[in-house]
């Protein structure tokens, strides 16, 4: 079974997803105490490091494949697509946490201005670190060396499906707020939803950037929008189809829209939707 068959495929993108991890982070757990003010800078810097390193190998030796085929793509869209996807990413939060509200099963927490004043010029590093530490990392792997390794053998719906629901279980051991069984399930959901977003955004640019701006635009969400869970589970469903949402929205097209080439070589995954 070659490596660029689906199972085999997914299973090293598994594998490489623990091993950027474990590997980037080894120099700051053996060169910095964790109260250093560097260890989470130099351990995120790492894993971005070890993840181009571990996906340029995997497409290198096992997968043969070329390293334009991940969607790192050198032009001016990379900028815009990266904060289109950023907006489009904190709006599913936003709109995920109004509706919880109106729900009843989250609360606004009040707003305690003079923490925000002490911690707002931290924001652009807390959104660097996940930048780094997680969004463009995992999307390289996922939306980048996976998408467009499944690509091949697999339809456009397909390769979409696959890379939300296996990266989806992956966050059932990850860290959040889910202290039940279930709600960790739901947990998987949410993830999975992201998923979607960011695998609709690469089919639709035909490069990873966009996708990178979605899942760092949780990130951005969740560390700004003030609500407190009432019922953690329900939010995690509701979360699970605004991302949902916002991933059909990125793939539909406005009447008389231009297909640009990236579009195109994606597979039609529009078309296919549509």
């Amino acid at each position: 079974m070659k490596a660029t068959h689906p199972v085999r495929a997914v299973l090293i993108t598994v594998v490489a997803m623990f091993a950027q991890v474990v590997i980037g982070s080894l120099p700051a757990m053996l060169l910095l105490d964790r109260g250093n003010i560097l260890y989470r800078p130099v351990g995120v810097i790492g894993i971005t490091l070890a993840s181009l390193g571990i996906v340029y190998l995997i497409r290198r030796y096992l997968g043969r494949r070329p390293w334009r085929g991940v969607g790192l793509t050198r032009s001016w869209r990379a900028v815009p697509h990266l904060l289109a996807g950023a907006l489009a990413g904190a709006a599913a939060v936003a709109a995920a946490g109004a509706l919880s509200v109106a729900f009843g099963v989250a609360t606004w927490m009040p707003l305690p201005y003079d923490m925000i004043g002490a911690e707002l010029p931290y924001l652009p590093l807390a959104i660097a670190i996940a930048l780094l530490g997680q969004a463009f990392p995992e999307e390289l792997l996922w939306r980048g060396h996976l998408f467009d390794t499944l690509s091949d053998r697999l339809s456009p719906r397909n390769v979409m499906i696959m890379t939300a629901v296996v990266f989806g279980a992956m966050h059932i051991i990850s860290q959040s707020a889910a202290d039940t069984v279930a709600e960790r399930l739901l947990y998987t959901l949410q993830a999975a939803g992201l998923g979607f977003a960011c695998a609709a955004a690469r089919a639709r640019t035909g490069a990873v950037w966009m996708a990178v701006g979605v899942h760092l635009g949780l990130h951005i969400g969740n560390m700004t929008l003030p609500i407190k869970d009432i019922q953690y589970g329900v939010q995690l469903v509701i979360l699970a189809c605004t991302l949902t949402v916002t991933g059909l929205l990125i793939l539909s097209r406005r009447k008389g829209e231009r297909v640009s080439a990236p579009e195109r070589r994606a597979g039609g995954l529009v078309e296919e939707i549509s």
